[in-house]
């Protein structure tokens, strides 16, 4: 490689690192052509380019990490005293190929910061996308990073090349946006994800392609005073309102020379586990932020167990339930019990009633599952009383020792 290629690669590839949103679950399975190159499989994408050679899937990168923009929290914002560097789209594209071709990776996750302006960045990240799809027949994988500020109509052209888009919100809260990152603006990014999802929809109705794997977006955690209600409430709304793909959780990282206004340290990485499995409970378990936050204190989550047993222990009077004859609405809301087990524990029961051995074989969270289910041959009705029932079912902390 290059020595200059190499040198922008391991600047642009560090300096993506910070975003998280670059899974690729959801894209469609697609193959090229004998006179193309790549394909998609459908399966997710999670992995990275790295500086160091490691093994990776996806070539995760920055067009450029100059920018226009100042945002404090940003180790690429305007003021910051970094190395920078910027590749041109044919050298992004001649990277790809090249890193598919010797089976380094599965697809590209490219975003950039603002160059001259919205428009001008986003018309050159489109063109990369463009690039590899018309001219090198590449049918591998692509996520685009949008501007928002910039026109409606390249965002348009650039879904018709990538798979999936997303559009940053960053922060959860309005006041944060306005302190911290001075040129974003909140409506202007959801009017963004508003079009996007309007012409997501329209393609699927038309059965053509514009970012079929959905658009998704990031929130940084640990930045401002934004609690983990104000942070999941931001999620739920745009959910419902969008109909994103998925919202990551990325906890805030301290920068150089970074703004008094910004904390000194990160948040505790527990945190953003929460934040995630809390997430999980809104998409697919019928759970409001309200009763996910209640299970802690002040609207933050409960560091120490996951937010369904701490709103589990918080309403003991709900358990226990019969696993034979639940709804299913009460059984997802049973800690130890995943979205898979409460559908094997349904089509089981309408053919026998269920006992522990069964439960066994339907569920690996089975000690934890005890206390809160009735079962043929189970009834915890003084499990369930135990003052010592948070205890027992958290894992006691394990002391690692380096010469095991």
């Amino acid at each position: 490689m290059d020595e200059k290629i190499d040198a922008k690669l391991r600047i642009l590839a560090d300096a993506a690192k910070y975003d998280a949103s670059c899974a690729s679950s959801g894209g469609k399975k697609r193959a090229a052509g004998k006179a193309g190159i790549g394909s998609t499989t459908g399966a997710g994408i999670c992995h990275s380019y790295t500086p160091d050679g490691r093994c990776i899937s996806l070539l995760k990168i920055l067009l450029t990490n100059y920018c226009l923009f100042d945002c404090a929290y940003c180790i690429n914002r305007r003021s910051s005293n970094t190395r920078r560097a910027r590749f041109s789209v044919a050298e992004v594209v001649a990277l790809t190929i090249g890193f598919y071709k010797r089976n380094y990776i599965e697809g590209l996750f490219l975003s950039s910061g603002i160059i001259r302006s919205p428009d001008y960045t986003m018309e050159q990240m489109m063109l990369v996308a463009k690039s590899l799809r018309t001219e090198h027949g590449f049918a591998g994988y692509i996520h685009l990073k949008t501007i928002p500020e910039a026109n409606p109509w390249l965002i348009e052209q650039a879904g018709l090349f990538a798979d999936r888009m997303s559009i940053n919100l960053e922060l959860p809260l309005q006041k944060s946006l306005e302190d911290l990152a001075p040129e974003k603006n909140a409506a202007t990014i959801k009017q963004a994800m508003g079009q996007m999802q309007s012409r997501i929809i329209e393609a699927r109705e038309e059965r053509r392609h514009f970012a079929p794997a959905g658009q998704s977006t990031q929130l940084i955690i640990g930045a401002d005073a934004a609690t983990d209600d104000n942070v999941l409430t931001a999620s739920d709304s745009l959910y419902r309102n969008y109909a994103l793909k998925r919202v990551y959780y990325s906890a805030f990282s301290p920068i150089p020379e970074a703004s008094r206004f910004l904390p000194a340290k990160s948040p505790p990485l527990q945190r953003e586990h929460r934040l995630y499995q809390a997430d999980w409970l809104l998409r697919y378990y019928g759970f409001t932020v309200p009763e996910i936050t209640e299970g802690g204190e002040a609207g933050m989550l409960d560091l120490e167990i996951d937010p369904k047993l701490a709103w589990a222990l918080k309403h003991r009077g709900q358990f226990p339930v019969d696993v034979n004859t639940a709804p299913r609405e009460m059984l997802l809301r049973v800690p130890g019990l995943g979205t898979r087990a409460v559908e094997k524990i349904i089509r089981a029961r309408r053919h026998m009633r269920l006992r522990i051995d069964d439960l066994a074989r339907l569920t690996s969270g089975l000690k934890r599952v005890l206390p809160f289910l009735i079962a043929l041959d189970h009834r915890p009705t003084r499990l369930i009383d135990r003052l010592d029932l948070r205890r027992s079912l958290t894992p006691a902390p394990v002391q690692l020792s380096l010469f095991d």
